[in-house]
């Protein structure tokens, strides 16, 4: 086929009504689709045909359509985002797919993210777990102190900019077979604990954050590595393991 011929798919959408209904896979006929669309501006175009026959279109999430929001959570044919790494739902191209293929469209499937409506899910918990680490002391009164007045190595600090281009999409927990939110939680902690203006409330913040995750019904770390192997920004698991030694400090001494 060639590269500027419309693909002709078939979709299997997941639909639901509200968080209190039971949900069902729709079938759906897409046509002439340019390879050049993103995922996002494929499902447009089917709403475009849902809403021209009368019915009611499909309800997912988007904002940005830059893969910088994190709000366009899919699970494509059984992968958080669709094949492809290190690109989120809206960065999906069409031309990863092929004349003829049947496509899977489901939400995120975890107890602390339920549904709301169709594709679109509550990950709300995710802010309480922000909420619950707090704010970080930082003197502003007087004079604005000068960025280079604070020695960090450039070590540390490349790994807490890498933690921090955590965009929240909830991959990983879509990914981990027992909804674990352990490498999203570690990559908050990390952006904060690597450097010395988040050290002040580190313990306080380590605590708090992992006991709100375990309340909202996230599951434990599963140690295979499927969510960084599905995060959009390849966020390490390496901050997973320096979460657990700032708890387990944090826990010991107490304080």
């Amino acid at each position: 086929m060639s590269a500027n011929k419309g693909l002709n798919l078939t979709l299997k959408v997941w639909r639901q009504k509200s968080q209190k209904e039971k949900g069902q896979m729709e079938t759906y006929q897409v046509s002439d689709i340019s390879p050049d669309s993103s995922f996002l501006e494929m499902m447009d175009i089917l709403n475009e045909q849902l809403i021209e026959e009368g019915k009611e279109p499909v309800a997912f999430d988007h904002d940005c359509r830059e893969g910088i929001c994190g709000s366009c959570s899919m699970y494509i044919n059984g992968e958080a985002h669709g094949p492809g790494r290190e690109i989120t739902t809206c960065q999906l191209h069409m031309r990863e797919f092929k004349n003829g293929d049947t496509i899977y469209i489901e939400p995120w499937r975890a107890k602390a993210f339920p549904v709301i409506k169709d594709l679109v899910v509550d990950r709300s918990a995710f802010d309480r777990i922000m909420a619950a680490g707090g704010f970080i002391s930082v003197n502003t009164s007087g004079n604005t102190q000068d960025a280079n007045a604070i020695p960090i190595e450039k070590a540390n600090a490349d790994k807490a900019f890498d933690a921090a281009t955590c965009i929240g999409c909830g991959a990983c927990v879509a990914s981990c077979k027992n909804a674990s939110a352990m490498l999203f939680v570690s990559a908050k902690v990390s952006q904060f604990a690597l450097l010395p203006q988040g050290r002040v409330e580190a313990k306080e913040r380590v605590r708090n954050m992992v006991k709100v995750m375990d309340e909202e019904g996230f599951g434990n770390c599963s140690n295979t590595g499927a969510c960084e192997v599905e995060c959009p920004k390849g966020i390490s698991i390496e901050n997973i393991a320096r979460m657990n030694r700032e708890y387990l400090n944090a826990t010991l001494k107490g304080e």
